[in-house]
């Protein structure tokens, strides 16, 4: 059900260190939430999700989908990071840069834990 993206493959976007590790494709995001894919679509317009796009493929990374749902806050840090100006390129590269700062290692690993306040408060400082 996931896809990891290897490098040679990504063409000119290639995986880096504000890559996840995994991705799911929108019909596995359909199929793992239990949605039809027009709805995921809905989601990513309304930035309930990010996708981008990796080897021509629009793809959601793993880790903001938890279990059977989107993490909790992460509609609202989308919704941060776009009004401070961000592209999904832009905000995928920040929900993944490392922050030893956070637990996880990350905004993205922060927002599955007790942290994802934090994580939206330095969305929120971005646009200022």
């Amino acid at each position: 059900m996931t896809d990891s993206v290897p490098a040679d493959q990504a063409g000119a976007a290639l995986p880096g260190p504000a890559d996840p590790a995994a991705w799911l494709t929108l019909p596995d995001v359909a199929e793992r939430l239990d949605l039809t894919i027009s709805k995921v679509h809905q989601m990513i317009r309304d930035r309930e999700l990010i996708a981008v796009r990796r080897d021509g493929v629009r793809r959601i990374p793993v880790d903001l989908v938890a279990n059977k749902t989107v993490l909790k806050h992460l509609p609202g840090v989308l919704n941060l990071l776009t009004d401070a100006g961000y592209g999904d390129e832009e905000a995928l590269a920040w929900l993944y840069t490392p922050d030893p700062t956070l637990p996880g290692g990350s905004a993205a690993a922060a927002l599955a834990g007790d942290q994802a306040r934090e994580v939206k408060r330095r969305a929120q400082a971005l646009g200022f």
